[in-house]
């Protein structure tokens, strides 16, 4: 590690270091799904998913609930079109072609390339799915392959248990919480924080497409060995 002149210890320098650009998503191809910028055709399958097709319990952690009417959801999902920080992105299924769930790109920090996995809402149709883990691994290439960001995160609610076991079956580091962070539904929440950064990505990428391959997934579809094994 470099020394300065005053003989203080600081950070390795970079090369060719320079600002980021930000996400501009129409279509991330997979096998099982494919990941789009959310639009208009969207509406009438993320409408479900936004109401009967999740259970309700999958709202707890979200600072909204299940949408009872249409007329309600379209005042909120003309936020997700129009967003850029959250960049929504729909869940689509490449079987039926219908939308099953989204998430999000947030907090994006151009200056320092640096973004975030958020807003996560997955309907009970993709809950603990290989189309979820898919999903998940298109936007973590399309971070560090296309955007070519530093560093990627996940923060969610410390008493999220499934949150914070889906980070970690993915292969993000826990860095630590974040005590009183936030205030939602009239309630605290200490923020845990987890994150991959680029240098592990080729790692965490192979671990994910072996995974992933035909070859771990049985006549069924049920997977042979579990992500946690690799």
């Amino acid at each position: 590690m470099p020394q300065n002149a005053f003989g203080q210890w600081i950070g390795e320098p970079l090369e060719n270091a320079s600002e980021g650009q930000y996400p501009h998503i129409d279509v991330l191809p997979g096998q099982s799904v494919r990941v789009e910028k959310i639009r208009d055709s969207h509406f009438d399958d993320l409408f479900k998913v936004y109401s009967c097709l999740t259970s309700p319990e999958k709202f707890t952690y979200i600072p909204f609930e299940p949408f009872d009417n249409k007329d309600a959801f379209r005042d909120f999902f003309k936020i997700l079109l129009s967003s850029k920080d959250p960049y929504y992105l729909a869940i689509v299924d490449q079987s039926s072609g219908k939308a099953v769930g989204t998430f999000s790109l947030m907090r994006i920090d151009t200056k320092n390339r640096v973004a975030e996995m958020g807003w996560v809402l997955y309907s009970d149709f993709l809950q603990k799915t290989k189309m979820a883990t898919e999903a998940q691994y298109l936007v973590m290439a399309y971070v560090f392959e296309q955007l070519q960001y530093r560093r990627y995160e996940w923060k969610c609610d410390s008493l999220n248990q499934a949150s914070k076991a889906s980070a970690e079956r993915l292969g993000f580091t826990y860095e630590g919480c974040f005590r009183q962070a936030v205030i939602y539904k009239n309630r605290n929440r200490d923020t845990d924080w987890y994150s991959i950064i680029d240098q592990e990505w080729p790692e965490k990428k192979k671990r994910l497409e072996t995974w992933l391959d035909d070859s771990n997934f049985d006549a069924e579809g049920k997977q042979i060995r579990s992500l946690r094994e690799y």
